[in-house]
Parts: C-alpha cells; structure tokens; sequence
C-alpha cells in the first residue's frame, strides 16, 4: 500500500498515512483538530544515487538518456 499526504483545511497539519489507491482521495481525520475538512496533497520525492550513476545515464541515446534532456543540467 501506498503512503499518502494530506493537510488539514483547518489547522494546517500536514500528515502521512498508509491507504490503499482506492481510498487515497477519500478524507482522512486530522490527527491534531479531528476536523476531517482534509484533502491529499502531491507529495515531493527524493532519491539519492550519491551522484556516480548520474553521468553514464546522462550519456546514453542522443538526447541524454532522460537524465536532464541533453545535457541541460551540465552533466
């Protein structure tokens, strides 16, 4: 199952819960203000290769492999 944000239209809270996809749109209840006034929010990902794997990736096919489009990052 997936994990999920949602704020809190009251108090703000932002929090994290595990739902399966079917129920991700679905209120959840605010752990701070019990309001269930709550809606997903896009959540922000970040993944670290620690930079070595990045170059040979950004090499490969003519537009750069989907790195960073050509080589628009520098790389």
């Amino acid at each position: 199952m997936p994990i999920y944000e949602y704020r809190c239209h009251d108090c703000g809270h932002l929090a994290e819960q595990l739902r399966s996809m079917s129920d991700a749109d679905k209120p959840v209840l605010c752990e701070v203000c019990q309001s269930q006034d709550t809606s997903r929010v896009q959540s922000i990902f970040s993944a670290n290769s620690g930079g070595a794997a990045a170059s040979p990736a950004c090499e490969m096919g003519p537009m750069g492999g989907g790195c960073c489009g050509g080589g628009a990052c520098g790389l």
